[in-house]
């Protein structure tokens, strides 16, 4: 078994911790993302998108193409190339500092056992690729063309243009067609609502399905809410509401949403966030974002800020709905009722019991809820490890989680836990690629460690 990479003293799940997944072994997403996906489609997709900058780029400082491709070598030959530390790169911050002494940590232990791109865990390799491109890039060097350049800003902008008319039709029905959902003492159908929107949306993945900006007209989300019902896999939606209404019951909470997808995933996080600060349940969301580009779609600040913007600037007469969503965001944020938090926590492979501080204990501290979006953001929930599709989400995550949390996931990795097992037989059945093509889902709700609970206790004894 892998050790803990911060050798702190965190919570741990209840359950035995099983051994991380590598990408030794043919036939799995783990080999096949490793060996072949990330350079074949994700890495040479990102070259088509950036060549032409790029030859513009490559100047005697920084040769940004030739670092691409020994990027490019490296995966090609990923059974028998083993792991390198990060080059130490222009330090222009103490926070850039402290980011690079993590990475060297993450990566000692397998770099001094000379394991490859595919015999160290997956989690630390795949972060690893977009990691090493942001160095070959020059993303933090102020001296070089790329410096602070999102090598995704493509793929994003067509996620962004093409969202609308899905995102018409979505936000119509919960803010317009069903208005009275904001003020239901029950919380009951408009929460249902909102987290099954914001669940579903994670299926527009642009790293698995670029987006098609031909595709801007056609509302392909309402498709695939109307069998959202029938693809879960388990839903805690229900204690979802009690905890809600607990928050809601003693005047809204501090909420957070862990944020993973731009694009149209995006849109329905904020959606998400609007009904939070709307029907009472949160006087303030965080939305806790990547602190540089990670996983092609994933999302940073200056993505969220350019969501607003390109919203409500939309004309009012073709997508109302939109256009005045966006007015209403950029109200929550210029109030202090939305908040961005960059982490570079977000765009790591720590498991997260391994979660750093200062985050952890902010969560600790200040979070009354925090929903965690996405497949890579579930898979470190779980440690990247196979669990139990059947153990208990809370013995897995509640447990050791900094605050109570609620996990949103379509599943595009063959992990998982909190499963019930009929319905994972059933989707056995009905589909052989059931765990890696976001046809399924769930909702998972733990706990949380109670810490600050205890905290307050011991405050006042």
């Amino acid at each position: 078994m892998f050790p803990s990479i911060t050798n702190n003293n965190n919570p741990l799940p209840n359950l035995p911790i099983p051994p991380s997944i590598c990408s030794t072994e043919p036939g799995t997403w783990a080999y096949d993302t490793m060996s072949r996906r990330v350079d074949a489609e994700i890495l040479q997709r990102t070259w088509d998108d950036n060549q032409h900058h790029w030859r513009q780029w490559s100047t005697e400082h920084i040769d940004v193409i030739k670092r691409f491709e020994l990027l490019r070598n490296e995966l090609q030959n990923a059974a028998t190339t083993p792991l390198q530390h990060l080059e130490k790169p222009v330090i222009t911050s103490s926070q850039r500092e402290k980011e690079y002494q993590e990475w060297q940590q993450i990566l000692e232990p397998y770099v001094s056992n000379k394991d490859t791109w595919l015999t160290a865990p997956w989690m630390v390799t795949e972060f690893l690729v977009y990691r090493k491109l942001m160095q070959a890039i020059g993303y933090w060097d102020p001296q070089s063309p790329g410096y602070q350049q999102d090598p995704f800003r493509a793929q994003k902008q067509a996620g962004l243009h093409s969202s609308i008319a899905s995102a018409e039709s979505v936000l119509a029905k919960l803010f317009y067609q069903t208005p009275e959902v904001f003020h239901e003492e029950s919380l009951e159908a408009g929460l249902a609502l909102a987290t099954s929107i914001a669940l579903w949306g994670n299926k527009m993945d642009l790293s698995l399905w670029p987006a098609d900006k031909e595709h801007r007209n056609s509302d392909i989300f309402s498709k695939i809410l109307d069998q959202a019902s029938q693809n879960l896999l388990h839903d805690d939606t229900q204690v979802l509401r009690h905890h809600c209404q607990m928050l809601k019951e003693r005047g809204g909470g501090q909420v957070d949403i862990i944020v993973d997808n731009a694009g149209f995933e995006l849109v329905t996080d904020l959606a998400l966030a609007h009904y939070l600060i709307e029907s009472g349940i949160a006087t303030t969301v965080t939305f806790q974002l990547k602190s540089h580009p990670t996983f092609v779609s994933d999302a940073l600040e200056k993505d969220l800020l350019e969501t607003l913007a390109y919203y409500e600037q939309l004309d009012a007469a073709e997508f109302p709905a939109c256009h005045a969503a966006g007015q209403k965001w950029r109200h929550f944020l210029k109030e202090g009722q939305w908040k961005c938090h960059e982490d570079n926590f977000w765009a790591q492979p720590y498991a997260m019991w391994d979660m750093t501080e200062p985050l952890r204990s902010d969560l600790v501290q200040r979070c009354d809820l925090a929903f965690v979006k996405g497949d890579a953001n579930y898979r470190r929930l779980l440690g990247d490890r196979i669990w139990d599709y059947t153990a208990p989400f809370q013995d897995v995550v509640g447990a050791y989680f900094p605050c109570p949390v609620c996990a949103l996931r379509t599943l595009k990795a063959e992990i998982g836990c909190g499963m019930d097992a009929e319905q994972v037989n059933r989707a056995q059945e009905l589909d052989d690629q059931w765990m890696v093509n976001g046809r399924f889902g769930v909702v998972h709700f733990g706990t949380g460690t109670h810490e600050r609970e205890e905290h307050s206790k011991a405050r006042n004894n």
